[in-house]
């Protein structure tokens, strides 16, 4: 179709100036006030927008608070805010954005808005939630219609004043630098648990960790240790996700360097294959699943004697080790266990087991064409530790003998983990099962005898111990005395946990059966706050999204107690 005389040719061009115009990112600087799009599941209210108004401006950041609760506030309330947001603006101006940019090259800039400050947004967001960043942002409203055209960030309301805002400013800044060097650069997609190990790993690079109290570091691996059989690779957003990509990342990081993590970013590779990438550009000839492998053992034995792959280098996790999953053997005549589990990729299982008398014989098998890496430590009488690798044959089966198991050795981890051939980028893992039969051959009847006139001294002695350990914690600690107004978490020690055991003992035998107040929060407490957290699972677990117990005594479980107490 042809197009004659001035007018039409007008209106050509105006048709084009239109197309140019509606096609630019929008250009220009922060306003008073500023309707946003926002997530609806991270939102307290599930709103799709919120209004918020323009409080302070930085070298970096123009900070925007939600507008009803800002203008409810007093002018004292207002005025600790702003300094509080001084500090943090100060910190990212000065720390922040100049060491992650260093590290990890910038965000987009000027980015969407031609502006190249960032925004951050505080609005109300769920309990749960920090902070978050959408990538629907970093596009003009024709590509993302829901996008507010800005490089920014959103930081939960309720932690405004918090000082430790600067943890979860530069988590999410770091969400934003991912986004240009990998999304726009190389067009590719990161994997969510790489990218959460990225943002999370900012904190310790920025010296927010060095103090171990009350750190970032600290929650992580309190939460591995109570959960560490969760995926690496599976992302649902749950804190023991978090505490899993931390833990490994640390390890990572402290054994191989920065520059594996700098130079996954900067590749077209995403996920595990990225890692492998940058493993091999630094020359180290260990691939990934190498290091998960020598992580799953560092993480239980965690002793730099063994060799330095079987530790955590990190001053401040020198005295980390998680609790396997105890499995018992009779110690008398010939036994046998068998366990069918299930588990996901990357995913490591901690499995002991102890007692028995005689020969050990344990049988492990999957199903065909499943990879699985299966390294074993035995502790000798003398407590000293030897490691192996359980071989598999083509029909994913193995098997391991040990003689003289309960004289000589005194116990036995498998560390089974299921290792994918292929690397999966959808951050979803499958389940598969496997199974393992371990099997005691008794010694002669008059071994057996002399075990059993052993163990029934051993067990006269603990029975002794236990008394005294009562003895010196006064006896069974009186509830009316004692008022639950901190959490408490395995390995704690002293009168808080006396008072938990006391009072979790008064409960029946069906919630605490040994009913042993010894003032130390073993595993026998921890599975008794599980029952108990179970019963009342309504009141403690529903209102926080939880299924099952934790065995961690929290807010909502503390305030159960405190109520039965009549507190």
């Amino acid at each position: 179709m042809k197009f004659n005389g001035l007018k039409n040719k007008i209106v050509i061009l105006l048709g084009f100036l239109f197309v140019a115009f509606m096609q630019a990112p929008s250009v220009f600087g922060a306003s008073e006030y500023f309707i946003f799009n926002v997530e609806k599941s991270f939102d307290a209210a599930a709103r799709n927008q919120v209004t918020a108004t323009l409080v302070k401006t930085s070298p970096h950041i123009y900070f925007y608070v939600e507008k009803p609760w800002w203008d409810s506030q007093l002018q004292a309330k207002k005025n600790e805010i702003l300094a509080y947001l001084n500090v943090l603006s100060n910190e990212f101006d000065g720390n922040i954005y100049p060491t992650l940019t260093s590290v990890f090259g910038n965000e987009s800039k000027p980015g969407v808005d031609g502006d190249e400050r960032i925004t951050v947004l505080f609005h109300a967001m769920n309990s749960a939630e920090g902070g978050y960043f959408r990538e629907a942002d970093e596009y003009i409203k024709l590509q993302s219609p829901d996008s507010n055209e800005k490089e920014m960030v959103y930081l939960s309301l309720d932690r405004i004043d918090d000082l430790r805002l600067k943890v979860l400013l530069a988590h999410e800044f770091m969400h934003l630098i991912t986004f240009n060097q990998k999304n726009k650069i190389f067009n590719a997609e990161e994997s969510t648990w790489l990218n959460e190990a990225r943002a999370d790993y900012s904190s310790t690079i920025l010296g927010y960790d060095n103090s171990y109290d009350g750190s970032n570091l600290q929650q992580r691996s309190k939460d591995f240790a109570e959960d560490p059989s969760n995926s690496l690779t599976e992302w649902t957003g749950n804190r023991y996700d978090y505490s899993s990509v931390s833990m490994f990342n640390h390890y990572l990081m402290d054994h191989y360097g920065v520059g594996i993590l700098i130079d996954s970013l900067k590749s077209k590779y995403v996920g595990i294959e990225s890692i492998n990438y940058a493993l091999q550009k630094n020359g180290v000839e260990e691939r990934f699943s190498d290091i998960f492998t020598d992580w799953t053992i560092a993480s239980l034995v965690n002793d730099c004697s063994m060799g330095q792959k079987y530790c955590y280098l990190n001053k401040n996790l020198k005295n980390f080790r998680i609790v396997p999953a105890l499995n018992f053997l009779p110690v008398t005549g010939n036994v046998s266990l068998s366990v069918t589990n299930v588990t996901k990729g990357w995913t490591g299982n901690w499995l002991k087991f102890i007692g028995g008398n005689g020969n050990l014989a344990l049988d492990f098998s999957s199903l065909k064409g499943l990879s699985f890496s299966i390294p074993y430590i035995k502790q000798n009488s003398a407590g000293a530790y030897s490691i192996g690798d359980l071989v598999l044959d083509s029909e994913v089966k193995g098997k391991l003998s040990i003689a003289n198991f309960g004289t000589d050795y005194k116990s036995l981890v498998i560390i089974p983990s299921l290792q994918p051939n292929i690397y999966r980028s959808d951050d979803l893992e499958p389940t598969y099962p496997f199974s393992y039969t371990v099997a005691i051959s008794s010694p002669s009847s008059a071994d057996n005898q002399d075990l059993i006139s052993q163990l029934l001294e051993k067990i006269e002695s603990l029975k002794r111990q236990i008394a005294e350990i009562l003895a010196l914690n006064g006896g069974s600690n009186q509830n009316n005395q004692c008022v639950f107004d901190s959490n408490i978490s395995f390995g704690s020690s002293g009168e808080q946990v006396s008072c938990l055991q006391d009072f979790l003992k008064n409960q029946g035998q069906d919630i605490y059966p040994e009913g042993l107040v010894t003032g130390y929060f073993g595993s026998l407490t921890r599975q008794a706050v599980i029952r108990f957290q179970e019963k009342y699972a309504s009141e403690i677990l529903v209102p926080v999204d939880l299924a099952n117990g934790t065995g961690y005594v929290g807010q909502m479980t503390r305030n159960k107690i405190n109520s039965l107490l009549g507190r």
